[in-house]
């Protein structure tokens, strides 16, 4: 009898967080929305027009695919002025549909790129010849905040 009362308090007290936690989220002016992850690119000399016709056609089938498995919601690229000689002059942006779409992700994109680019040995041969071709940055992970 002991144990049930214990339990029935613990169970009780378990309700309650959970009831003022779901509370509280719905008293946010904010839901959380989708995921971003921002790639700063800048491209080496002379090779910009090389590196867009990659993302024109490898790229865009690898990110087309993604989108058709949904791994991804959407993917963008974006042209900027660099201020100066250590800036991106390409910012590409990938869209997941939450944190949680994480989870398992690099497993499911590597059926893919393994369908498109080859095996593991082929794929790293695709990034050093990539690599001659931009410099990565940085990237930085960014999620939207939808207002109510």
């Amino acid at each position: 009898m002991k144990t049930r009362l214990r339990a029935l308090g613990a169970l009780t007290g378990l309700f309650a967080f959970v009831s003022v936690t779901a509370a509280s989220a719905a008293d946010r002016p904010y839901a959380e929305g989708p995921v971003s992850v921002v790639s700063s690119i800048r491209t080496e000399p002379g090779m910009f027009e090389t590196y867009m016709k990659f993302l024109a056609t490898t790229y865009k089938q690898l990110m087309e695919e993604n989108k058709k498995a949904g791994n991804i919601v959407d993917y963008a690229v974006y042209q900027t002025r660099p201020r100066g000689p250590n800036d991106p002059n390409l910012y590409l942006v990938v869209t997941y549909r939450n944190m949680a779409a994480f989870d398992g992700l690099a497993d499911r994109m590597d059926a893919i790129q393994e369908k498109l680019i080859g095996n593991q040995e082929q794929r790293d041969a695709a990034m050093i010849a990539r690599g001659k071709m931009r410099t990565q940055l940085g990237s930085e992970v960014i999620q939207q905040m939808i207002l109510k």
